[in-house]
């Protein structure tokens, strides 16, 4: 009968551990602490502040009720501090989460918790690095196949068995110190009936064991998405930034094959050009933003239209038929100048009598449509369905909204060899406030 009870005690013990430790990782405050490995004074306080709010309520809660033991995971709580926040943290933590049991007159709890935590600030500094406290495994045995089988991995390995051991001997102290002064003075699982098995005795360290560890595996759960996440957002952004210095160089090369055409031919159209490339130029040094206001991208359109202009001559038109209500919308930066620059290569360069480029915008259903337009010489049917992988400029387009929007884009081509070819964009409507939260 007893010692049913106790394995349910024990048990119980082990379930509030996860719980408090799943608790206490959804705070985003706690979060944040977790993921530093360098803390300040004010941010190792904080720590030892937060756990021993959780864990001192779990003794109190039990010295009220008496009845309610397997909540008090004081000496694992005050472990845990030291090991995640160093010494200010554990010896903090360990005064704070004892004072429920010194008011109750159980005077050796504060000693001990607050010896546990500098322990656990130990066991910090003998880790090493940093991160190994995160990798702590309870299982014994792998731990000694890793010292005979890697023997170069030696420093990890005997981390982990005294990480082990420290864990046993802080459950073995607090069980001698109540054995010397009494179950008055200290708080503590282990069987207090006559010729309690072995194995009851066993599972109190095991218990304690996996109350420490339990914690340390959840909350190390969370950083290891917390860290995918940001190598997540990190790829996406190096991989934008890579997608937009192929845009750039592109279309630089383009800019000065015209301006070598002209420089024999027409000089002072070649200074003009010239002059209004390094305009162009000055505006992509400064424009570091994924995003900025379509007006932006028209005007930046303009401008590079202008220099075409100067080779192309009065056949080159170019239309705009604008939604004013789309001016200020947000769209990515870089857009439309590969699209319009493939309307001039493949497009219109062809064709002996020039040709028109028309832009278009306009809000449908909520969603905001970007049309670019000429009526060139068309594209092939053979060449149409290895447009978006092929395509630099198309394809550089494609990859950039699928980077930034996902599948809520919706980017198409149709063209009829000698009418023209017609592309559309399709995305969500976006205002400054929400570009900048993103």
């Amino acid at each position: 009968m007893y010692a049913e009870q106790h394995w349910i005690v024990l048990l119980v013990k082990l379930a509030v551990a996860a719980s408090l430790a799943s608790i206490m990782v959804r705070f985003s405050a706690f979060q944040r602490i977790l993921m530093r490995e360098e803390r300040t004074l004010e941010q190792r306080l904080k720590l030892a502040l937060g756990l021993a709010a959780i864990f001192a309520a779990g003794v109190g809660t039990r010295v009220l009720t008496k009845t309610y033991r397997a909540v008090d995971l004081g000496l694992e709580g005050s472990l845990l501090a030291g090991v995640i926040g160093g010494y200010v943290s554990g010896l903090t933590a360990g005064v704070l989460i004892s004072l429920p049991a010194m008011l109750n007159g159980e005077y050796l709890s504060m000693p001990l918790f607050a010896a546990v935590g500098v322990l656990g600030g130990l066991l910090r500094d003998c880790a090493p690095e940093p991160e190994e406290v995160w990798r702590f495994s309870p299982l014994l045995d792998l731990s000694l196949w890793r010292l005979f089988r890697r023997w170069r991995d030696h420093r990890r390995t005997a981390f982990h068995l005294f990480f082990l051991l420290t864990i046993l001997f802080a459950e073995f102290l607090r069980f001698s110190l109540a054995t010397v002064f009494g179950p008055q003075a200290l708080f503590h699982l282990h069987p207090q009936w006559d010729n309690p098995h072995p194995f009851s005795r066993v599972g109190v360290y095991l218990i304690t064991l996996f109350s420490v560890t339990l914690p340390l595996k959840i909350w190390n759960n969370t950083r290891t998405e917390q860290k995918l996440e940001a190598q997540q957002r990190l790829l996406t952004e190096a991989r934008l930034a890579a997608l937009t210095s192929q845009i750039n160089p592109h279309f630089l090369f383009n800019t000065l094959n015209s301006v070598s055409s002209l420089i024999r031919i027409d000089p002072e159209q070649a200074r003009a050009v010239i002059l209004k490339l390094a305009k162009i130029l000055r505006k992509l040094l400064r424009k570091q933003d994924t995003f900025s206001p379509l007006r932006e991208e028209l005007a930046f359109i303009e401008d590079y239209l202008s220099i075409e202009m100067v080779r192309f001559g009065d056949s080159l038109r170019f239309v705009r038929e604008v939604d004013p209500e789309t001016l200020d919308l947000l769209v990515p930066s870089m857009l439309l100048q590969p699209l319009v620059e493939n309307s001039l290569k493949h497009g219109l360069s062809g064709k002996v009598n020039g040709g028109m480029i028309r832009i278009r915008s306009y809000l449908e259903a909520g969603r905001l449509h970007l049309v670019v337009e000429d009526d060139g010489v068309g594209i092939p049917e053979s060449a149409m369905a290895k447009l978006f992988e092929q395509g630099i400029g198309i394809s550089n387009v494609n990859e950039r909204l699928k980077v930034i929007f996902g599948n809520d884009y919706r980017m198409w081509i149709d063209s009829k060899p000698g009418e023209g070819t017609r592309t559309g964009i399709e995305i969500p409507p976006l205002h400054s406030s929400v570009a900048a939260v993103s």
